[in-house]
């Protein structure tokens, strides 16, 4: 009996587990479907599960905009660039926050974890580069809200399981804070590394409106702000076709689907490689002394 109700309740479990993974992936194989189908198709809501009167026009049409290419490299540089600075920040102040020979650590560590609770916002940031002469560069889109405080309680988190023992032996050597960190945290930190760097990434990649209202040069906006623009005018140019009883293979809506999966692509296609070291810096970096 009691077997039994094991497998009724391992049934359970799968079917609702099963049933939110459904959930989670439906949207991502409805946009890719909705993507490469006619535009009448996915307007009568012919599209569900699989593409209808497959065509790659949208996709046509997103890949010949003007600056395309152009706006993703600048998105990968501001990825790129803007995570490794990111991370720099964050570990040049995780590591001091996990030695408990810190004096102060408590109130650098409260005075850190306050700007969680309360922060200025985009207009006091604004105003600060506007008075560095810093609008409308890239150095605005890497500096403008670099660091996560989260994400270095997490780092911080991760640097306090390294044992003792390891840092007093390299003290014993003769190493110093800098070789400390350089060649024993970080190394034994690759997890938490990744994972802060995947959340750092992540958002450079899919930064918006931070790039909206700093940059108005089309030579460097990123690709999120590049694709906006294009939904906006398609939007607009559908309107004025449907006055004129035009018809065209993509419409705004395929538009719109195609965009999402050109702008999430990269990110997918780099997941799957990191996925075991961002699950298991994420549990590690949650747990507390």
């Amino acid at each position: 009996m009691k077997n039994f109700g094991n497998k009724i309740a391992d049934f359970i479990i799968y079917a609702v587990v099963g049933l939110i993974a459904i959930i989670c992936i439906y949207p991502f194989i409805y946009v890719l479907s909705a993507s490469i189908s006619s535009s009448d198709a996915v307007l009568r809501g012919d599209v569900l599960l699989f593409p209808k009167d497959i065509t790659f026009e949208a996709y046509k049409r997103v890949l010949e905009e003007p600056g395309i290419w152009v706006a993703y490299g600048n998105t990968i540089f501001y990825t790129v660039v803007g995570t490794v600075f990111s991370m720099f920040i964050t570990v040049c102040g995780a590591y001091p926050l996990s030695r408990k020979r810190l004096k102060g650590r408590s109130f650098f560590a409260f005075f850190i974890a306050f700007t969680m609770w309360f922060n200025a916002g985009i207009i006091p940031t604004y105003l600060n580069l506007k008075e560095l002469a810093l609008l409308d560069t890239r150095t605005a889109i890497i500096v403008g809200f670099a660091v996560s405080t989260f994400l270095v309680f997490i780092m911080r988190s991760f640097f306090q399981s390294v044992p003792d023992s390891l840092e007093e032996s390299a003290k014993v050597d003769g190493a110093n804070d800098l070789q400390i960190l350089w060649k024993i945290f970080l190394p034994l930190s690759k997890p938490a590394l990744i994972t802060v760097g995947l959340f750092y990434a992540v958002s450079r990649w899919n930064g918006y409106f931070w790039s909206m209202i700093v940059l108005n040069d089309e030579s460097k906006i990123p690709l999120q702000v590049l694709l906006k623009k294009l939904v906006v005018d398609m939007s607009v140019k559908e309107q004025m076709a449907n006055s004129l009883d035009t018809t065209s293979q993509y419409s705004a809506e395929t538009v719109i689907y195609a965009t999402i999966i050109v702008s999430i692509i990269p990110i997918v296609l780099v997941y799957p490689y990191l996925q075991k070291y961002f699950v298991k810096g994420t549990m590690i970096g949650g747990i507390k002394e």
